[in-house]
């Protein structure tokens, strides 16, 4: 029996589902829900010896809405808080960061911000929480966008 393909040595490129994944996106906005999606993920990556790549996506207000206050600054305290939240949630779940890690932010509105998170991570697999907005039941939630765009597998904690 003859193997019939050649692995590059020293190459970090492997064929996506054939050595789990590399690097986990999961999607935090603050909510409880996102909360748990990040120490889901980070269970994840610590078995997989993935990369976790928290992403919280800041959001773009419209140009009117940022009259008279230093927006920028506001989502930045929004951002620290948190990575503060996170790194708490993190510690409550014990050896959750036994993971390597990297918080990135990135602005626009929730599915754009991810989707262009996972693309230019290179994201393998997608979590995020579920909608805890009772609209996002009828309109369709960030997660089931993720999952329709069908380029990553996507999990939705609970």
């Amino acid at each position: 029996m003859t193997e019939q393909h050649s692995h590059q040595f020293g190459s970090q490129q492997f064929e996506r589902g054939t050595d789990g994944p590399k690097v986990i996106v999961a999607g935090v906005d603050g909510s409880d829900s996102s909360l748990r999606a990040a120490a889901y993920a980070g269970g994840l990556a610590r078995r997989q010896h993935a990369l976790l790549a928290v992403v919280y996506v800041q959001p773009v207000l419209a140009a009117g809405a940022a009259l008279g206050a230093p927006v920028t600054e506001t989502t930045d305290e929004i951002a620290e808080d948190l990575v503060a939240q996170i790194r708490e949630a993190a510690e409550r779940v014990k050896g959750i960061f036994d993971v390597r890690w990297e918080f990135h932010t990135f602005r626009g509105d929730p599915y754009n911000g991810l989707v262009k998170a996972a693309d230019e991570l290179k994201a393998d697999a997608v979590v995020v929480g579920a909608s805890e907005q009772a609209g996002h039941r009828i309109i369709g939630s960030v997660a089931i966008r993720l999952v329709k765009a069908g380029r990553w597998p996507v999990t939705v904690v609970p």
